[in-house]
């Protein structure tokens, strides 16, 4: 792991695209279009068939018990058969555990849909020892070998066609928080962790190699006011570019955001190279932006 300071860390510019549901509640209904998009992105290719999707734990499982509807209301074929579900992080605990990403997802999505049980990648719960911290570091090498070992880069330019992360008060998402040195970790694509500054200490969650380097689009999604200082602080720029929903956006506000160079907050640290980068807020995660603002290039709108 590559040593360097922990504080804000130089980036680079990036471009963000930006939606603010009218309230909290359209948050799903703005989110269903996106990964709709990014399927049919996916499948529209002929070299590929399979479709790889990381989620993150928190509140973002409750969001998408609605997607198989939405997209059979859609006429769109999901190729539920196609779809390997990663876990953009998760607590060592067990599938049956309240705190478990997993079992969230499960209870809220992937029980409704037929995707091949050996194309959800849990945890392996053998490895899960209580009473020892060594326990993180076997747990992700053996995710990593698992879930990354086998797939095929000669004909993708990256491991996951789409990632689906939140982002807390703190700024941080996975499990990669604000001054930790994971967010340094340059090699692993799966990392332990067992100092979590919040509760279960122990986790594994995919590094910023990963979400930066070998993902193609990646979506945050966040509500409510304690996300606004955040957006506010990772986001340079914004502009308005349309209030209505001709996009599909559920008359979401749709906006183009430049990200700060110097960030502070690992939410804000990421930005794939190989495709998209997506922020859904509601309108008190985005209180504190200023969307009067006309100055981006016209190349960006």
């Amino acid at each position: 792991m590559a040593n360097s300071d922990l504080g804000e860390k130089m980036v680079g510019a990036g471009e963000a695209k930006l939606y603010i549901a009218t309230s909290k509640n359209e948050i799903a209904a703005s989110l269903y279009p996106l990964i709709q998009r990014n399927l049919e992105e996916s499948f529209a290719k002929s070299s590929q068939s399979s479709f790889y999707i990381a989620f993150s734990g928190g509140s973002l499982p409750a969001l998408l018990s609605g997607l198989p509807d939405f997209l059979a209301d859609a006429n769109v074929d999901p190729h539920w058969q196609n779809w390997h579900v990663i876990l953009a992080d998760e607590r060592l605990v067990s599938s049956t555990d309240p705190d478990s990403n997993l079992g969230s997802l499960k209870t809220c999505l992937l029980d409704q849909i037929p995707i091949p049980e050996n194309q959800i990648f849990g945890i392996d719960e053998n490895f899960l020892s209580p009473d020892s911290d060594e326990d993180a570091n076997k747990i992700a090498e053996e995710y990593q070998e698992r879930v990354f070992g086998n797939v095929d880069l000669s004909s993708r330019k990256y491991l996951l066609d789409c990632v689906l992360l939140g982002f807390g008060p703190d700024g941080h998402t996975a499990s990669l928080f604000p001054n930790h040195p994971l967010l340094n970790e340059n090699d692993l694509l799966v990392a332990g962790i067992i100092d979590s500054p919040k509760p279960p200490p122990k986790r594994i969650t995919l590094t910023m190699k990963v979400l930066n380097e070998l993902s193609k689009n990646v979506i945050f999604v966040g509500a409510g006011g304690s996300k606004a200082p955040i957006l506010q602080n990772i986001f340079d720029r914004v502009q308005l570019i349309s209030e209505d929903s001709s996009d599909n956006s559920n008359n979401a506000k749709k906006c183009v955001a430049i990200m700060k160079k110097s960030q502070k907050y690992p939410c804000g640290m990421i930005r794939p190279q190989s495709g998209s980068l997506v922020y859904l807020t509601d309108a008190d995660g985005a209180a504190d932006l200023d969307l009067t603002q006309n100055c981006l290039p016209c190349s960006l709108l």
